[in-house]
């Protein structure tokens, strides 16, 4: 731990002879802790150099005390012991409560401000204390540390009686005692202390109300210093009261996987011949459709049931809007339900389209799977074969001369066609006459002529 600066020599004024006995009490009852007036420091430099901006005046009644803590009137209790001349300290509770003391400098050892009287110019003002030395400080962390409350109260920017009493008790005084006090200030006044001294003391001790870290500070060690070394000290505390582990008997490795043999793995369970049927969902108010869990169940027991008898994922390869169609292909209702309809609107607006297009895309799952889907909605240029066939084939059958585009063969009324597909099946659509509005009907064929007659050609 670096060592501690001397203390700064006293310059002050020597003290009066026949100073009346020291003052224990307040004057007043304390008050309630929301009359506190908060008083914001300055940023400074280090830890060891705290200002604090003007006290701004009071507006509570002259028989308020100036601090709420009991170690704020502590302090009060310690300078109005200082002096034998009430009418000074009343002075300087006047000077306190108008707002006449400037910003505050608080370093180890001693507090500093400007205060303004009678005269234009402002008086320096100054008060010192004796600060700790290194044995004293590391006696009162130790303490501290040793005794989580106390820690705690100090986080809580609170200092309990017990936390003073202990260090007390170690011999070490953190608040002062009137012979601690060392008052100086450039006024002409040689009052012990004078009434801008004693203003400053009173506005002391609404700081030190606010903070008891500022009287630690005066005593020689900053806040983020003392929280550091306290942190390392509990921390120290915590690991000697931690209870030791007991001790574990060890075997060697060696020892347990020599000669070990391991059973043979069981045969797996045969796999059932179909999927089961999920459970029952309930549906409270707010939850999820219970009809919509129950497809979903369905549909993983169904892909699980594939795998396993296949060792095939069915999925593999679909996109998003082609697992949406399969989804909704694989719920067959009579007609569109309430339930089925809100599920083709979530697929729609998830794969951004309208459920128009969904529906026709079920029924074109329906017709032929993925195949049936991409001879829906992708044409394509079929090579020499039984696309060119198809046509003639037609005509024998007495069919009337159907039109040619791609993949597709439409019939002259507009009200049929056939698709050919890349799986060499012909797919039937229909469509109102002039719409142009084809939709996927009946299964598939590889023979034109029959997949036509299933449409009722």
């Amino acid at each position: 731990m670096s060592p501690r600066p001397e203390n700064p020599p006293r310059t002050g004024r020597s003290p009066r002879t026949g100073r009346g006995a020291a003052r224990t009490g307040t004057r007043g009852p304390a008050a309630p802790a929301a009359s506190r007036t908060a008083v914001r420091p300055r940023p400074g430099p280090d830890d060891l150099r705290r200002t604090f901006e003007a006290v701004p005046p009071r507006t509570c009644d002259d028989d308020q005390p100036f601090a709420d803590s009991w170690w704020g009137r502590a302090w009060v209790a310690a300078l109005e012991s200082l002096s034998m001349d009430e009418g000074r300290l009343s002075r300087g509770r006047t000077y306190a409560d108008s707002g006449k003391v400037a910003a505050i400098t608080v370093t180890p050892g001693r507090v500093v401000a400007y205060v303004h009287g009678s005269r234009p110019r402002p008086y320096r003002c100054e008060l010192r204390l004796r600060t700790l030395t290194d044995p004293d400080w590391d006696t009162f962390l130790d303490e501290v540390a040793a005794r989580p409350g106390h820690l705690a109260a100090l986080l809580a920017k609170e200092m309990p009686h017990s936390l003073v009493d202990t260090a007390a008790a170690a011999g070490i005084g953190l608040l002062p005692a009137a012979d601690d006090l060392d008052p100086d200030c450039t006024c002409p006044d040689h009052g012990w202390p004078c009434k801008h001294v004693a203003a400053l003391c009173y506005q002391m001790a609404r700081l030190l109300d606010a903070d008891p870290f500022v009287l630690l500070l005066l005593r020689g060690r900053g806040e983020r210093e003392l929280l550091e070394e306290l942190g390392r000290r509990n921390a120290a505390h915590s690991a000697k009261e931690r209870p030791a582990k007991p001790d574990t008997p060890s075997v060697p490795a060696a020892e347990v996987l020599t000669g070990r043999f391991l059973p043979p793995l069981p045969a797996p369970l045969p796999v059932p011949p179909h999927p089961a049927q999920p459970p029952s969902y309930p549906g409270p108010p707010g939850a999820r459709d219970p009809l919509a869990l129950d497809h979903l169940a369905t549909d993983a027991a169904v892909r699980a049931h594939a795998l396993l008898t296949t060792g095939l994922d069915p999925l593999a390869g679909l996109t998003p809007w082609q697992d949406a169609v399969r989804l909704a292909a694989s719920r067959h209702t009579a007609g569109l339900t309430a339930t089925t309809r809100a599920l083709y609107r979530e697929l729609a607006y998830a794969t951004g389209r309208t459920t128009t297009d969904l529906a026709r895309a079920v029924a074109a799952w329906r017709q032929g799977g993925a195949e049936g889907l991409a001879v829906l909605e992708t044409p394509w240029d079929p090579p020499a074969g039984p696309f060119d066939r198809a046509r003639p084939a037609l005509a024998a059958a007495g069919f009337p001369r159907f039109h040619p585009w791609h993949n597709h063969l439409t019939h002259p009324g507009g009200t049929l066609q056939l698709r050919f597909g890349h799986d060499g099946r012909w797919y039937g659509y229909e469509s109102e006459p002039g719409e142009d509005d084809w939709w996927p009907r009946a299964a598939p064929d590889s023979d034109p002529v029959s997949a036509l007659m299933e449409l009722g050609g």
